[in-house]
């Protein structure tokens, strides 16, 4: 792989003391073959990309879709790398670089269990629980939740979600979702170095798919839904819902939590490999029957713009009533989720219910339905949905804690599934008393095309909606504030967290968050201060 890291994304994370193998170790354990003298020769570490290169690695050659990784061995030799893990196809390309080459049948297969035996100590009792949770949304709200939670606990928490990853309380912008395998046992090793009990891990379809978890059996694994996205990856849904199946299965998780809330979670228990339970949300479930018989379930009881309180109830009578920091059902039906997963994973009732009964839950989750806005004037939402499930039930929850109109301003990605385009402007018209259509990340396609599909979505599902065009999205919101007063909210939805905008693939600092403050000042409505660094230039 070239050097596919540029200088603006964040660093790999990687243990300060990391372990010591030598390369004779790894040829005897992996390789299929050698080139070159490997006696004497110990490594630190490894990785895909030169960029990412550090001294005493091992540069992991595979083959890409235009070019082979081996023709990169010589930039990674002049980085100090210390050798080449390649394929037959790249050994002579990697020969060239003068370091000695270990060949194996498949270097992608083999990167997970080559990254957890580089960063192993071979002390199996030295590993945090590990809690990876996958579905379409709510992965990074539960692996959010249960970090808060577990910290309630007194647990020493490490987190890798889209949003960010977090050891022990330091605080890092992901850059994948998931990230590679070679850098999620790395992370990995960190969190272990740093003392972490518990680890809170989002695991897409895509990590799956590619790999990305090898190597990793999660104590608990935990399912939330499944909707339309990610078809820019995956032929159709079966695909998609296919991909997330390998999780639920022994050389990937030891037990599983499972949301009943659609009917894909039916199927995911049906075909589970490992021990399970189920929770549902009877409230927003697709059959609410079949919520209502799993083995937890959650009980709406308020809905306010400061948080839902609910009710979780399971097996022999246990029940526990607590507050999520976030509106929306959906929230506690993640919180719900979080909560059952975490006793999966070995911690007590008891201490669950003391940390959270008739209390609230301690979590941060950074552009999920946030809140941006002050107590007068119309309340702003900056949220990272961006499928049509998503828009669907947050504007549902906006809608229950709002008096007067909800306005919803959305764009959609460029370069990504483009399919779900026409169901995001249909949901965004059905769900909101006014449209505000703008950019979001554009990627290297037209942005004009992006919002003419959007709305071409809206208009069919209603015809006499009250739909705005603004570009740039620094417009639009200004524009949002302009059309709503005391009362009435709006719903930003696809940056949430984020702070940059893609283009033409540069990453131009942006804050949806502050943004929204700006108008919201501008137009003359108090703002609370920040409660989030906020890395955007500043105002003229």
């Amino acid at each position: 792989m070239a050097n596919d890291a540029p200088s603006n994304l964040p660093p790999v994370l990687r243990p300060d003391a990391p372990p010591t193998h030598t390369l004779v170790q790894l040829a005897e354990r992996f390789g299929t073959g050698v080139r070159g003298d490997l006696e004497g020769v110990e490594l630190t570490g490894l990785t895909l990309a030169t960029a990412d290169l550090r001294q005493g690695d091992v540069f992991v050659a595979v083959r890409g879709v235009n070019r082979h990784g081996a023709e990169f061995s010589a930039a990674a030799a002049e980085k100090g790398a210390v050798a080449v893990v390649t394929d037959e196809a790249g050994a002579e390309a990697a020969a060239f670089s003068g370091l000695p080459v270990v060949l194996v049948d498949d270097p992608r297969g083999v990167l997970g269990a080559l990254s957890a035996w580089v960063y192993s100590t071979g002390r199996d009792d030295e590993l945090p629980t590990l809690f990876g949770t996958t579905g379409t949304n709510g992965k990074t709200s539960v692996s959010h939740l249960l970090e808060g939670i577990l910290g309630q606990l007194d647990v020493t928490t490490g987190l890798s979600s889209t949003a960010e990853r977090h050891i022990a309380g330091q605080v890092v912008v992901s850059r994948l979702t998931t990230p590679e395998a070679y850098e999620m046992h790395a992370l990995l090793a960190l969190m272990r170095e740093r003392g972490v009990e518990a680890v809170a891990v989002e695991v897409s379809a895509q990590a799956l798919s590619r790999r990305r978890v090898d190597g990793i059996v999660f104590d608990v694994a935990g399912f939330t839904n499944l909707s339309h996205d990610h078809l820019d990856d995956y032929a159709d849904m079966r695909e998609y819902f296919e991909a997330k199946l390998p999780l639920f299965r022994p050389d990937r998780s030891r037990r599983a939590v499972i949301c009943l809330d659609t009917a894909s979670g039916a199927e995911v228990a049906a075909r589970c490999e490992v021990p399970y339970v189920t929770v549902g949300t009877p409230a927003i479930a697709s059959d609410a029957d079949a919520a209502a018989a799993a083995d937890w379930t959650v009980e709406i009881l308020e809905e306010r713009p400061e948080g839902t309180r609910f009710r979780l109830v399971g097996p022999d009578g246990r029940a526990l009533t607590t507050v999520v920091p976030v509106i929306g059902r959906h929230m506690a039906a993640n919180a719900g989720l979080a909560i059952v997963m975490i006793l999966e994973g070995g911690y007590s009732w008891e201490s669950l219910v003391a940390a959270l009964d008739g209390g609230r839950i301690d979590a941060h989750l950074p552009g999920r339905t946030q809140l941006v806005s002050g107590e007068h004037g119309p309340a702003v939402y900056v949220d990272f949905g961006h499928s049509p499930d998503a828009f669907e039930k947050t504007l549902a929850a906006i809608r229950r804690v709002t008096p007067g109109k909800v306005l919803m301003l959305v764009g959609a990605d460029g370069d990504r599934d483009a399919t779900k385009r026409h169901d995001m402007g249909r949901t965004a018209a059905e769900g909101s008393d006014i449209l505000v259509i703008t950019d979001h990340h554009p990627r290297f396609e037209e942005p004009s095309g992006i919002r003419a599909t959007l709305i071409e979505g809206a208009r069919r599902a209603r015809p006499d909606a009250e739909i705005h065009e603004y570009s740039p999205p620094e417009a639009a919101i200004v524009a949002a504030v302009g059309m709503v007063g005391e009362g009435d909210a709006i719903l930003w939805a696809g940056p949430g967290h984020q702070d940059y905008r893609d283009i033409r693939g540069v990453r131009t600092p942006y804050s949806a968050r502050e943004l929204a403050r700006r108008a919201l000042k501008a137009a003359g409505w108090p703002v609370p201060d920040p409660a989030w660094p906020v890395p955007y230039p500043p105002e003229d």
